[in-house]
This record gives C-alpha cells, sequence and structure tokens, in this order.
C-alpha cells in the first residue's frame, strides 16, 4: 500500500509531501481513528533503560520529521519508542530560501538546507501543553530524570532538539540553549543540544573545543542551578576529524552531559548518482550509513560505556538498526528510511531488534 502513496507524494515537491505526510500521520492520533490503528498496529515490547528513562523499545523518530510537535500521538501510533521534537529555536525562523530539499531517488538518501524552520519555544510549548491536557495527564515536572507522564498518554518518551536562532551570534548561542532547557526541561524527557546541523551558518564551530566548553560548561551550571537532572544529549556531526571528535567528546563527558547523538547530515558526496548530488546542504539516507557506522564505532571505544549512545544515520533495514545495537548504540532513530519505504518499516524494526 505505501508503494502506491509513495507514488503519490514523490509526485509533489519534498516539503509540500513531508507536510502532508505529516498531516496523514497526524490523523493517526485522532479519536476513533487512533483505536483503530493501534488495534491493528500491536507491535512487541523491547523495553531498553537509558539516562534514567525507561523506553518501550530502541527505535525512535529523528528530530526534523515533526518540528513542531503537531504529530505526536500519531507517531507514538507508528511504534516509536521515542520521538524527537524539533529542531526548536527560541524565535519563530523561516528558515533558508526554497527549493531547500532535494530527493536522490537512485541513492535512496535526501539533501536538505532547511536552516531550522520552524514555529519557535512557544508554538512547541503549546503543542507539548495541549497533549498533555488531552491525555489529563500532569507535566513532566519531574526534574530529577524520571518520567512523570508523557505527553501522549503512553509510554513513548518525548525528546526535544534544540538549536539557536540564525541570528544569534555565535559567542551568544549558550543564551538561546539556557533559554529552551529552561522552558521545556518540564515538558520532555530528554533535551539534545544540535550543534551540528550544517545548514545555520557556523553552527558546527560550536562542536571545537573552546566554543563547546563554553556552552556545555554553561549548561552544566545551569542544571546545578536549578537541581535538574534532565537527561541532556549532544548531537554531533559525521564530518569531524579524529581530533576534533576526541575533543568534543572530551568536552561532552567532563561537564556531565548525558548521552550522544551520533550523527547528523553530512557534507559528503561520495558515490552519488542524483542529479541532485551538488546540490548544497546536509545528506541524509543510505549513503550516510557507512560513515554513521564508522563514528559510531569510533565512539563507542573512546567512551567506553560512560554514557549511552543514539545512532542516527543511513538506517534503511532492520539489519542496520540491528547492526547498530550490535555495535554499541542503546538506541536507534530513523528519519529518510522512513521516507522511503513507509511505516512498515517500523515494525520491521522493532519486531527484529
Amino acid at each position: 500500500m505505501y508503494k502506491v502513496l509513495r507514488s503519490l507524494l514523490f509526485g509533489l515537491n519534498p516539503e509540500a509531501s513531508h507536510y502532508l505526510s505529516l498531516l496523514l500521520i497526524r490523523m493517526l492520533g485522532l479519536g476513533p481513528i487512533r483505536s483503530l490503528w493501534q488495534g491493528l498496529n500491536v507491535l512487541p515490547s523491547k523495553p531498553v533503560k537509558a539516562f534514567g528513562l525507561e523506553f518501550k523499545n530502541p527505535l525512535g523518530i529523528a528530530a526534523g520529521y515533526d518540528k513542531n510537535g503537531i504529530a505526536l500521538k500519531g507517531l507514538a501510533g507508528l511504534g516509536f519508542g521515542h520521538i524527537e521534537v524539533g529542531t526548536v529555536t527560541p524565535n519563530p525562523q523561516g528558515g533558508n530560501p526554497k527549493p531547500r530539499v532535494f530527493r536522490l531517488v537512485e541513492d535512496e538518501a535526501v539533501i536538505n538546507r532547511l536552516g531550522f524552520p520552524g514555529k519557535g519555544a512557544d508554538y512547541v510549548a503549546m503543542s507539548l501543553r495541549a497533549a498533555q491536557r488531552r491525555s489529563k495527564l500532569p507535566a513532566n515536572g519531574n526534574m530529577h530524570g524520571k518520567r512523570t507522564g508523557s505527553p501522549l498518554g503512553n509510554d513513548t518518551i518525548i525528546g526535544l532538539n534544540l538549536g539557536k536562532n540564525k541570528d544569534t551570534p555565535l559567542e551568544d548561542a549558550a543564551d538561546d540553549y539556557l533559554s529552551l532547557i529552561r522552558k521545556f526541561g518540564p515538558l520532555a524527557d530528554y533535551l539534545t543540544i544540535n550543534i551540528s546541523s550544517p545548514n545555520t551558518v557556523g553552527l558546527r564551530r560550536l562542536q571545537g573545543r573552546a566554543m563547546l566548553e563554553n556552552l556545555l560548561g554553561s549548561i552544566a551550571a545551569e542544571r546545578k542551578r536549578s537541581n535538574s537532572s534532565r537527561p541532556i544529549l549532544v548531537k554531533l556531526a559525521p564530518d569531524l576529524s579524529d581530533e576534533e571528535l576526541n575533543e568534543a567528546l572530551g568536552v561532552i563527558l567532563d561537564t556531565g552531559m548525558d548521552g550522544i547523538i551520533a550523527t547528523n547530515t553530512t557534507l559528503a558526496r561520495d558515490g552519488l548518482r542524483s542529479v541532485h548530488r551538488e546540490e548544497a546542504g546536509g545528506l541524509s539516507g543510505r549513503p550516510l550509513k557507512a560513515g554513521s557506522e564508522a563514528m559510531l564505532k569510533k565512539i563507542v571505544t573512546r567512551v567506553d560505556g560512560h554514557v549511552p549512545i543514539v545512532s542516527v544515520g543511513g538506517i534503511m533495514s532492520p539489519e542496520d538498526a540491528k547492526r547498530r545495537i550490535d555495535l554499541g548504540a542503546t538506541l536507534v532513530q530513523i528519519y529518510t528510511g522512513l521516507i522511503y519505504h513507509g511505516p512498515r518499516l517500523v515494525r520491521d524494526i522493532v519486531t527484529a531488534l
């Protein structure tokens, strides 16, 4: 069935088809449709613990799919163990000029240069609070890492991926991240510091030792001041050199961050066939598989079990997901695989893990 739907979606431009698919998934979370879908889509329980949280299974939807938190119940209904909303910025912004998303069908890949478009922190907070009211459960107000009730009214973990606004100078980036941590600490199960998107000018410089020490040091100080232990993860690029990776991991461990997400999209263009292969932006999908796996291996060796790792990038099949777990990841995430293979991929991965 998804092959038919995919042909229709792929007849639209990528941003339009993404929005339409998100609306369709949102419908799965509505009243009678939700009840019917949940009855049809019963997945095996594969619980795993990480960052002081218990996930019903290791599979999540990566940041970027639901930027504003509008389809949380529908995504939960697909069977994901966690949903990472965002990237969220403090203020609304339109992102980079269009066209800015390109399908590389021959390569099962996507290039995007979106630049964190979104409705801003207030809108996303409103979306989470509305979901909590509908589920008649309290907000996740416990600041010591234990869940007190999901915004979805079930056991799906909600993460927030946080980024700075485009017009915020790098030297002031910590202010953006701290404002988001204060806002979303009570509303999410975990928070991710996104410093690795290639589509916001200069953002990846925050992965360098000096800037990263300032940023994560400020975050650590805020956590101590507020007596909060909400898990905070850091998302890294796949394009870091060994020296850059060692420095970043050292700062992440020294500042007491709780986990690592590896990896974001890549600037590499090796072996692509599509006519869109030279478009600027971050590449995701099948071509990212080798680089993401290589980065995972390095991180597993260097952190030596001190923090859990979430692996994302190029996971297009159950075998890909299982290999990431075998290589040392605690959790995995998909995005582009869902575009090319549809919701059945969620069931197949969860069943295989």
